[in-house]
C-alpha cells in the first residue's frame, strides 16, 4: 500500500468519518494510469478505465481529467462516465444483455462504439439504428477460445464462458455489418480474463484477433480500433504482476503491419491498489480453540473473500487509541501472545469472513484494522445485506482527506419502499 495511506492518517479518517470506510490514494491513481499511457505512447493508443472497477464519480472526474476515456458495462455506468467528464468519442458499451432502451440510449448519446458479443444482439441494434435513423459504430467481442489461467469466475476467454463469439461467426457478423446501412463496423475485440499474471494468453490472444483483423481488412472492412481489453492483474498476497512494457511490447508485436488505435481497458490495475477498507474491532470471542475477531465491515462491503475467497492483507491502524508503527513492530509481550484467528463481519451468513487464519495480537473495541488493495470491486460489489448500509469513501490527495461519498442512511434505504408503501394504501 502506498504509504499516503498511512496509519495516522487512516486513524484520523477514522475518527472523522466514521467506520467501516473506504479510503483512496488519489495519487496512486495516477501513477497507475499514466504508467499504463506510457506503455502505448509509441502507438496511436486509448486508455478506457474500466469502470465496473470502481464508479465512484469522483474517482472518475479525475481519470477523465488525466485523459482516459471509459469501458462501461451498463447504460448507467454510461451515464457514470458522461456525467464524470469523459468525452462521447472515449466511450465504449460493453456487455452480453443490452436491452432495446439501453441500446437506443447509447446510440443517441454517440458513443464512440458498442461492442457487440452476439449475432442475435447485432441484429437488434441494426433494427434499432434503423428505427433512429442512425448509423450505428460497433466492434465485435470475439472470444479467442484461450485460458486466461485465472479464477474460473473472472474467465472470459473460452468457449464455455458467456462472452463473444467464435472467430467464424465474428466473421459472419462483421460481413453482415459491412453490407448494413445502417452498422459501421470500426473495431475489434478481445478480452480473455481478469487478474492475469501469466502474459502467454495475453500474447496469443492478441496474434489470433490480430491475425483475424488481416483477413478483414483484405475483406475491405475498415477496422480502426483494436481493443485489447483489461485484466492485467495486481499484487495481493504473492502474485507476480506482469511489467507493462513486457505487456505492451507483446500487443504491438501482434499488430505489426497494422495502423489501428489500441484500446485497453485497465480497471483493477488503475485503482485496486490504491484503497484500503477500514474497520472498527467490535469484540473478539472464541468457540473452544477458535478465535475470532469481529469487526463492523462486513461482506456486505466487501465480497471478494466470500466470493472469490480472495486474500486481502490486514493490518492493525490502531490498538488501544494509540496508532501502530508502520512496520507494526510490537513489544515482545504482545507478540508472545499472538495467536490465529478468523476476521469476521455481523452478516447472518457463514461466508460473511473477511480475512481467514491470520496470526493478530489481542485486539479489544474500538481497535482499527484495515484491509488493503481494496480499491477494485471492492466498494463497486457492496450491497445492503441485512439492511446494513454501505460504507462511506473517502479520497486522499496531498495529505488532504475528502468524502467522495457519505455512507448509507436507513431513511434513505427505505425511501422508495415507504413511498411504494404509501401509495398502495392511499390507493394512489
Amino acid at each position: 500500500m502506498d504509504n499516503a495511506l498511512n496509519n495516522a492518517l487512516l486513524a484520523r479518517c477514522a475518527q472523522k468519518y466514521g467506520t467501516p470506510l473506504y479510503v483512496y490514494d488519489f495519487h496512486s491513481i495516477t501513477t497507475q494510469f499514466q504508467a499504463f499511457k506510457n506503455a502505448f505512447k509509441a502507438r496511436k493508443s486509448l486508455i478506457c478505465y474500466a469502470l465496473k472497477a470502481n464508479s465512484n464519480l469522483s474517482i472518475i472526474n479525475h481519470l477523465a481529467k488525466l485523459g482516459s476515456g471509459a469501458d462501461c458495462v451498463s447504460i448507467g455506468e454510461v451515464r457514470r462516465a458522461l456525467l464524470a467528464g469523459i468525452p462521447k468519442y472515449k466511450i465504449i458499451y460493453s456487455g452480453v444483455g443490452k436491452r432495446d432502451d439501453e441500446i437506443c440510449e447509447a446510440l443517441k448519446s454517440d458513443i464512440l462504439f458498442l461492442n457487440v458479443e452476439s449475432a442475435a444482439e447485432l441484429e437488434r441494434i441494426e433494427s434499432i439504428a434503423k428505427d433512429l435513423g442512425v448509423v450505428a459504430r460497433i466492434s465485435v467481442r470475439v472470444n479467442p477460445n484461450i485460458d486466461a489461467k485465472t479464477h474460473p469466475y473472472i474467465s472470459t476467454g473460452l468457449h464455455e464462458n458467456k462472452f463473444g463469439v467464435d472467430i467464424q461467426s465474428a466473421k459472419q457478423m462483421y460481413i453482415f455489418a459491412k453490407n448494413s446501412p445502417h452498422i459501421e463496423p470500426i473495431g475489434i475485440h478481445f478480452h480473455i480474463g481478469s487478474q492475469l499474471t501469466d502474459l502467454e494468453p495475453i500474447r496469443q490472444g492478441a496474434m489470433k484477433i490480430a491475425e483475424l483483423t488481416h483477413s478483414l481488412l483484405a475483406l475491405k472492412i475498415d477496422i480502426k480500433f483494436f481493443d485489447v481489453g483489461g485484466g492485467v492483474g495486481i499484487r495481493y498476497t504473492d502474485e507476480r504482476e506482469i511489467p507493462l512494457y513486457d505487456y505492451a511490447q507483446a500487443i504491438l508485436e501482434a499488430l505489426r503491419g497494422l495502423d489501428v488505435t489500441i484500446i485497453c481497458e485497465p480497471g483493477r490495475y488503475i485503482v485496486g491498489k490504491s484503497g484500503v477498507l477500514v474497520s472498527k474491532v467490535l469484540y473478539e470471542k472464541h468457540n473452544g480453540h477458535k478465535r475470532f475477531v469481529i469487526v463492523d465491515a462486513a461482506m456486505n462491503d466487501l465480497m471478494r473473500p466470500a466470493l472469490y475467497n480472495a486474500v486481502h492483507t490486514m493490518r492493525v491502524v490502531q490498538r488501544d487509541n494509540i496508532v501502530c508503527a508502520e512496520d507494526l513492530c510490537l513489544s515482545e509481550g504482545i507478540k508472545s501472545h499472538q495467536s490465529r484467528a478468523d476476521v469476521v463481519g455481523a452478516i447472518c451468513e457463514s461466508s460473511d469472513f473477511l480475512a481467514k487464519d491470520i496470526v493478530l495480537p489481542p485486539l479489544a473495541h474500538s481497535d482499527i484494522v484495515a484491509f488493503e488493495n481494496v480499491g477494485a470491486y471492492g466498494y463497486s460489489m457492496a450491497h445492503t445485506y441485512n439492511t446494513r448500509p454501505r460504507a462511506a469513501e473517502v479520497g486522499v490527495q496531498d495529505d488532504e482527506d475528502f468524502l467522495i461519498k457519505p455512507m448509507e442512511c436507513f431513511e434513505n434505504m427505505v425511501a422508495d419502499e415507504i413511498k411504494a408503501l404509501e401509495q398502495r394504501h392511499t390507493g394512489n
